[in-house]
């Protein structure tokens, strides 16, 4: 059997960031909220707020230690297994991530132990500047990863000689065509997972009488947060949706799963695409429905897969679902917050309890969303890593053996399976814990290594 090198490194990759995705997805969300949190109990001094950002903060803790780790072996990927993409890119992606490293995770290192262990040994306004700090850093850290991925899937400011890309123009190529609207997407989807993490932990701690009044608290606070973006999101998802059909049509008419080009073009709900015959298959469609979305006019134009070369077009089948699952889950989040308004309305959203089970069961609805829109835009850049300029096929390391790629997916596999579980069930004995009732001025006995210090005590 022959093992293909680059679908094995494809495949290591996906593993890799899939995983790793998970957890800017809780921590950047989840340190805006922490910041909010200790800014209330800044502002007000009510012990409430004081006990619940304690509580997320040793989630956070957690969490963040796990993206950590999980992110440290991707850039090592690069020369492992995309040698010739990281020597034809150096020039433009090497500064660009250099300055994530400068200005977001020197930012988040800094304040970070005095978010988690500082609380009783500096001011009440120094731990919240380094909550505000942690929280900066993970926006900072969005900001130039997703400028970068946004660059590969819109190039420019660049010239190409000898097979590398140099740069011309610094803010062309920060500032590429779909970088506003994909930071925008994804930092607002960052926020929306967290928000209903915090929506389904809330509704449990609520179910418990000893955690009733933190839970509800939790739980009203997500909801108004909710009610805002979850709309902003769908609202944000038809801008990036009109940005990707005038710079990357190809990913959209895979999304589609349209072949010939119609104007007006229906909208495709249900469908089987077959790339083999270039047709999808049981195809469930609304008439003029996909210009009015995808072109804002009722006779707008949408291209089919046909107008490209084959070579040139996308995996259809899993953009097409991909991108089906993260709209069906955004239409039930959405589901979600119109039903907590109506029972907030009636009065009724704290003594449901079968609406408490769904903000139960809806927790973790926000990463299998980021998932399948991860997806939808990475399977659907492909054959490309920049695209349009370098194929995923010449990117790949020339020296690279499938059986030494297998060798290595298979320990990273192996890693992954043992840390994710660990650190979820590290997360979910701090969830049956609740908020502790330990008072603003006491020592906090988990954050402080208490040998050591009641030791200088004692010798004191």
């Amino acid at each position: 059997m022959t093992l293909d090198p680059i679908l094995l490194s494809r495949i290591q990759w996906a593993w890799v960031i899939g995983w790793h995705i998970l957890l800017p997805a809780f921590t950047v969300g989840l340190a805006s909220y922490i910041a909010v949190l200790e800014g209330l109990f800044f502002t007000t001094g009510d012990a409430a707020w004081y006990r619940i950002s304690r509580f997320w903060t040793q989630i956070f803790s957690v969490s963040f230690g796990m993206g950590v780790v999980s992110g440290i072996i991707m850039p090592f990927q690069f020369g492992t297994n995309w040698s010739r993409f990281s020597d034809a890119t150096a020039n433009i992606l090497s500064p660009m991530l250099a300055y994530e490293d400068l200005m977001a995770f020197f930012l988040e290192a800094t304040f970070l132990g005095v978010l988690l262990f500082g609380r009783h040994l500096v001011p009440r306004w120094a731990h919240l500047l380094a909550a505000c700090m942690v929280a900066l850093g993970t926006l900072m850290s969005s900001f130039w990863i997703l400028s970068v991925n946004s660059w590969m899937q819109t190039p420019a400011g660049f010239t190409f000689h000898d097979g590398r890309f140099f740069p011309t123009d610094w803010g062309a190529i920060v500032f590429n065509p779909s970088f506003p609207y994909r930071l925008a997407h994804n930092v607002v989807a960052f926020y929306v997972t967290t928000g209903f993490v915090v929506l389904g932990v809330g509704a449990w701690l609520l179910r418990r009488p000893r955690f009733a009044a933190d839970g509800r608290r939790i739980l009203r606070m997500a909801v108004g947060f909710l009610a805002l973006f979850v709309p902003l999101q769908i609202a944000l998802g038809d801008m990036h949706g009109l940005n990707t059909a005038q710079y990357q049509p190809a990913k959209l008419a895979a999304i589609e799963g349209r072949w010939e080009s119609a104007a007006p073009a229906p909208l495709t709900l249900w469908g089987w695409p077959d790339q083999q015959a270039e047709r999808t298959d049981h195809a469930l469609d609304i008439p003029v429905l996909g210009s009015l979305i995808l072109t804002h006019s009722l006779h707008g134009e949408v291209r089919g897969l046909k107008t490209f070369p084959a070579d040139q077009r996308p995996p259809v089948w899993p953009v097409f679902w991909s991108f089906r699952v993260m709209v069906g889950i955004g239409l039930l989040m959405l589901a979600v917050v119109a039903t907590a308004l109506a029972l907030r309305l009636r009065g009724r959203l704290y003594d449901s309890d079968w609406f408490l089970r769904l903000c139960i069961w809806s927790a973790p609805s926000g990463f299998i969303a980021v998932l399948a829109g991860w997806t939808t835009t990475e399977v659907g850049r492909q054959p490309w890593t920049v695209y349009g300029l370098l194929r995923t096929a010449h990117s790949v390391s020339p020296s690279l053996k499938g059986s030494d790629v297998l060798l290595s997916f298979l320990a990273y596999a192996v890693v992954y399976l043992m840390m994710f579980p660990a650190g979820l069930l590290v997360m979910a004995r701090i969830v049956r814990g609740g908020p502790t009732e330990t008072p603003p001025g006491a020592p906090v006995a988990a954050m402080q290594a208490a040998a050591p210090i009641h030791a200088l005590s004692e010798k004191a």
